[in-house]
């Protein structure tokens, strides 16, 4: 199974999910390194990197939104996701990642491809008729993309999610309109905005949509084991999938889902392993974002790696109250001999 966006071709159809405070350069970095095929940004203000461009202090830009659109070499294929309720300020924000010509601007290389979030179920960003508020008008949702996609040559995707509630289901219908006015690809989270991220998704909703639309369709949701990417490709026929919350603290799954794809064997990797690259994954993160936020926002993505460990609860509580890399070591190191 192959998929193709823009000028990548993807060989099994992976890709990172896009997660605020979660998937920045340090982790998407990981997990291309470990397998994933498609990477996408943390979702971009379209109106805020709009703004942004009319600041009087230059500061403004290199401090605020800019920099979270910034694409490195080793990212590469990778898509900026935005998100907004405003077709003419999404298709300006489009314009500029496209041209990759914008104050703040330290991308290395183009996206591959705009994303669009109408699936976030933050209230502060539904609030505002933005992320999977858009669900609720779909008239709304095609106008941003049809816009978008005239404003850009580059292929224009959409993440919706299944609906606003239970009593709203509508993502094959949404689906349907999205294509119409010109989206390349969607992906569909399995579950309502009212449901966030609890447990349990709806496949059907996935299938129903890939019947809906002649575009690919990646699912998207409760993806923890190659056994759930393989049963959601069979039982719902959507060309890729798009991994999440399973990949933090296990950025291998992408290569465990390639190996179940090929017939391989896959061979997870140790206790040792898995700590070790909790820290330099640590170091990555102190290393791009200096040593106060790097150690402060790494403390929660070592604390991942810990899963199913023996101590892990002990180590986890020391881990957030350490005051130095140094002190993180420790920890791991003591849990590595608990399990040893």
């Amino acid at each position: 199974m192959s998929l193709k966006i823009g000028t990548a071709t993807l060989e099994h159809g992976l890709m990172l999910a896009p997660m605020a405070g979660v998937t920045d350069r340090s982790f998407r970095l990981l997990c291309r390194e470990k397998g994933a095929e498609y990477l996408v940004s943390e979702m971009v203000s379209a109106k805020a990197l709009c703004y942004e461009q009319k600041a009087k202090r230059r500061e403004a830009a290199l401090m605020g939104t800019a920099p979270l659109a910034a694409i490195s070499v080793g990212e590469a294929p990778m898509a900026i996701q935005i998100f907004g309720s405003e077709p003419d300020f999404m298709a300006e924000a489009a314009r500029m990642l496209e041209a990759s010509s914008y104050r703040g601007c330290v991308s290395e290389l183009p996206p591959v491809a705009i994303d669009v979030n109408m699936g976030c179920p933050v209230r502060k960003i539904t609030s505002n008729g933005e992320g999977s508020a858009l669900m609720k008008n779909p008239r709304l949702a095609g106008e941003i993309v049809s816009a978008m996609t005239k404003a850009v040559k580059l292929p224009v995707t959409v993440k919706i999610r299944a609906g606003w509630d239970s009593d709203s289901i509508n993502a094959p219908e949404m689906a349907k309109i999205l294509e119409q006015s010109g989206a390349s690809l969607i992906c569909v989270h399995a579950r309502t905005k009212e449901q966030l991220y609890t447990p349990g998704i709806d496949l059907r909703v996935i299938e129903q949509v890939k019947r809906a639309v002649s575009i690919p369709v990646i699912g998207n949701g409760d993806i923890t084991s190659a056994e759930d990417a393989l049963t959601m490709i069979e039982q719902t026929g959507c060309d890729g999938v798009m991994v999440g919350r399973g990949a933090m603290g296990n950025p291998w799954l992408f290569a465990e889902i390639a190996a179940r794809m090929e017939g391989r064997e896959f061979y997870a990797p140790t206790i040792d392993d898995r700590l070790q690259t909790a820290l330099a994954h640590l170091d990555q993160m102190i290393a791009h974002k200096g040593d106060r936020v790097g150690l402060a926002e790494g403390k929660k993505h070592v604390s991942w790696y810990l899963n199913g460990l023996r101590g892990a609860a002990s180590a986890r509580a020391a881990i957030m109250t350490a005051d130095s890399p140094d002190a993180i070591r420790r920890v791991l190191e003591t849990i590595l001999k608990e399990n040893e």
